[in-house]
């Protein structure tokens, strides 16, 4: 990053965090992304709350972050497993937390299998969940009954300018992965699985490049939607499956199960927007498959009786290949984090997911432009 990129990045977190401190400072544990820019970002955490431990997501730790993230808290490897155990995960509570009122910044529902154990083992400290992603959301969502608040900025209008141009990069990483083995999208036919704000994205970026786009969503009103907005809606999800030749999973929950992959269109390359552990049920893959590279960060899938398909990227989101770089709007959400430790150290927010007040996101976009609208 370019000094005068540095000092302004600097700056702006240095009011966001001026802007939202709390009367009391909570400790921390910051599960995130380590991508180049994001330093600046964990500096502003450790501002507002008593940072304990950074666990960076294990495909995007960028080295040099990681070195810079150190010098401000120490920086733990981080595995689903460790929070499915609620013994693994109070233990390592009460090891980096010592015992403090806590905030969790997730990314993902890492924290969500253990979430109930810790509230009820770890006797009220724990001050809620600070979740940035939609697949996160769920999980949290998915659970019987909250234990604590977890304010979620999945689907905050900050979030929009990001997601967006998440869609491009998608887009971008995947046809250079395909063109590197000299295939183009034309002619293929893509199925976009889910329709969210990313899904909708990259369904109109592809359509944008000549590719026809065929969407499939579980929620019937996000597939009015898109047959509004003039996409082909597949009626059937399983012969959808089968007759497209580039499948882009963005739902962030099992798009694709251990049964859908013989059904692919043979030769069809498979991306995704998340972790592959999210998105793709490859453990239930038939063990028929046996697996060769096929180009820079494809996998080719060859089961015994010919059927083929590729994978891209080991099934992890692709545009994490090319930075995943989405430029500054990203602090916008970053900054709808940091604000979101504020309402969770007063206390009086009831279990249940929710969101910051619009008024905190007027200040946060209002911060935004006067260091990024010059």
């Amino acid at each position: 990053m370019e000094p005068t990129d540095l000092a302004r990045l600097t700056s702006y977190f240095e009011t966001v965090a001026r802007a939202f401190a709390c009367d009391s400072t909570p400790a921390s544990l910051l599960i995130t992304h380590l991508l180049p820019e994001r330093p600046a970002f964990v500096r502003a955490v450790a501002t507002v709350t008593g940072l304990r431990a950074t666990l960076p997501k294990p495909k995007s730790i960028n080295a040099s972050a990681r070195d810079l993230v150190e010098q401000t808290a120490p920086v733990d490897p981080l595995t689903r497993q460790m929070f499915t155990d609620p013994d693994k995960a109070l233990a390592y509570l009460e090891n980096r937390a010592c015992r403090e009122p806590v905030v969790l910044f997730d990314v993902g529902g890492y924290f969500a299998p253990a979430l109930c154990d810790l509230c009820d083992r770890f006797s009220g400290r724990i001050l809620g969940v600070i979740e940035d992603t939609e697949n996160g959301h769920q999980k949290y969502a998915d659970l019987d009954k909250l234990p604590c608040p977890v304010i979620s900025a999945a689907r905050s209008p900050l979030k929009d300018p990001e997601d967006f141009l998440v869609g491009q990069s998608v887009v971008f990483s995947t046809e250079a992965l395909t063109r590197g083995r000299g295939d183009i999208f034309h002619g293929r036919g893509a199925l976009v699985l889910g329709f969210g704000k990313l899904g909708s994205s990259i369904a109109r970026l592809l359509h944008a490049k000549g590719v026809h786009v065929t969407v499939y969503d579980i929620d019937p009103v996000r597939r009015t939607q898109a047959l509004a907005q003039g996409f082909t809606v597949a009626q059937d999800r399983t012969t959808a499956i089968g007759s497209a030749g580039l499948v882009l999973c963005a739902t962030g929950s099992l798009a694709l199960r251990g049964d859908d992959f013989p059904r692919l269109r043979s030769g069809a390359y498979v991306a995704t927007v998340t972790s592959s552990e999210d998105e793709l049920d490859l453990n239930r893959l038939p063990p028929c498959y046996v697996t060769s590279e096929a180009g820079e960060h494809v996998t080719r899938y060859a089961s015994d009786s010919g059927h083929v398909f590729f994978l891209l990227n080991d099934g992890n989101a692709v545009n994490f290949l090319h930075g995943a770089s989405v430029g500054p709007f990203i602090y916008l959400v970053q900054a709808e984090l940091i604000a979101a430790v504020r309402i969770l150290a007063r206390g009086d927010l009831g279990p249940g997911i929710h969101e910051i007040p619009d008024s905190d996101r007027r200040d946060i976009a209002s911060i935004w432009l006067d260091h990024y609208n010059r």
